[in-house]
């Protein structure tokens, strides 16, 4: 296996564990009142960019031929960074 499609592996691990606890912050949402629903809202729709953002990246880095995938990771370490802090944000919320 290759540097490459190890990382990529990796990536989409940690995509799927967000996207997890994100069908998990809805599924708690359904419980509440609505005025706390839209209070939620704003961390379940960043969540949800975080991932779509992540995605998109991780799909460039797919694209990408074994010369150029390098210079794509960055990108790809930035978009679950903030995916991470989005999780971690969201996560913090629902716990009041």
């Amino acid at each position: 296996m290759s540097l490459k499609e190890a990382y990529r592996q990796k990536a989409e691990a940690e995509l799927e564990l967000a996207h997890a606890r994100l069908v998990e912050f809805k599924a708690k949402a359904k419980n509440f009142t609505a005025d706390t629903r839209l209070n939620y809202a704003k961390h379940v729709d960043e969540l949800e960019h975080g991932i779509a953002a992540a995605k998109a990246r991780l799909k460039d880095l797919g694209d990408a031929g074994e010369d150029a995938w390098d210079k794509l990771k960055d990108g790809v370490e930035n978009a679950l960074a903030t995916l991470r802090l989005a999780v971690h944000n969201t996560a913090e919320k629902f716990k009041d």
